[in-house]
């Protein structure tokens, strides 16, 4: 099985590598879950003990209890997102596959900014990230990589983990700090990294908030990083087939002159341990 997913996970990687990257990337992403699902192990009540309460609770009530732990999940998003507290909203749609076994995750977006077609990939994969900004498919425009860069996506792909893909909390790499009944706290390591995170739950069970000091937000150019609290609102859960997930979300920088959403999401779909 290890290799197997090791294989499907390279297999997306090795799409992402070519000089054809805007356009196979998209693709490969978006067709992942049409030849079947892999298999991997049930979530039993055994599993969830070694969580703390509230995140007990929480896989519980979103549907992982008896179900597949999750090994990878591709999904889709549309939304908006902006620069500055004051800059312009650009609409964006994007695809995303991320593997738990073999901590990778993979972003597609795409957007038009001032009538012109632009591509975002961010790429992390082997404790190491990246982030390339093209317009019309040909021009860099950004093209940002190393140690920060590798912290702060640590940072997205668990937050990814407890929002989209609950089913991968039981992880090794995570460990866990009881806070209350409403909140526990975590640390997750990605080779290198070790980041930490504050979950937060709402009376019925449901995240609600997640929170972290290890996030670095980039300069336009992404040549420079500045280290900010990061947040993630959540809520309108609904049903994604047998799961009830957060469907709509906010990405927040806590800046010295105050906390601004810079990026607002909707879950279009979401499939998990699909097979590429």
């Amino acid at each position: 099985m290890a290799s197997r997913l090791l294989a499907d996970r390279n297999s997306c990687l090795d799409h992402v590598a070519t000089g054809h990257r805007q356009r196979m990337g998209r693709r490969k992403v978006r067709n992942a879950g049409q030849r079947g699902a892999v298999s991997a192990p049930i979530i039993t009540e055994a599993d969830l003990a070694k969580l703390p309460i509230p995140v007990q609770k929480y896989v519980r009530v979103i549907g992982f209890l008896g179900r597949p732990r999750v090994q990878n999940y591709r999904l889709r998003f549309v939304g908006r997102i902006r620069s500055a507290r004051d800059a312009r909203w650009l609409r964006f749609a994007a695809d995303q596959h991320s593997f738990a076994n073999e901590p990778t995750r993979l972003f597609w977006m795409r957007a038009t900014l001032l009538g012109f077609p632009m591509q975002v990939l961010h790429r992390l994969a082997d404790g190491h990230a990246s982030m390339r900004v093209k317009a019309l498919g040909a021009f860099t425009m950004v093209d940002a990589s190393g140690p920060v860069m590798d912290r702060s996506e640590a940072v997205t792909l668990f937050n990814d983990m407890c929002i989209l893909a609950p089913g991968s909390l039981l992880a090794p790499s995570i460990t866990w700090e009881p806070v209350d009944t409403r909140s526990a706290r975590a640390r997750f390591t990605n080779g290198a990294q070790s980041i930490s995170a504050t979950l937060y739950f709402n009376a019925e069970g449901l995240l609600e908030n997640f929170a972290s000091e290890d996030r670095s937000r980039s300069s336009a150019d992404g040549k420079t990083f500045t280290q900010l609290r990061f947040s993630t609102p959540v809520g309108d859960y609904r049903a994604y087939g047998p799961y009830r997930l957060a469907s709509k979300g906010e990405a927040r920088w806590h800046a010295p002159d105050g906390e601004f959403a810079y990026g607002e999401f909707r879950l279009v779909d979401i499939d998990y341990n699909v097979r590429p």
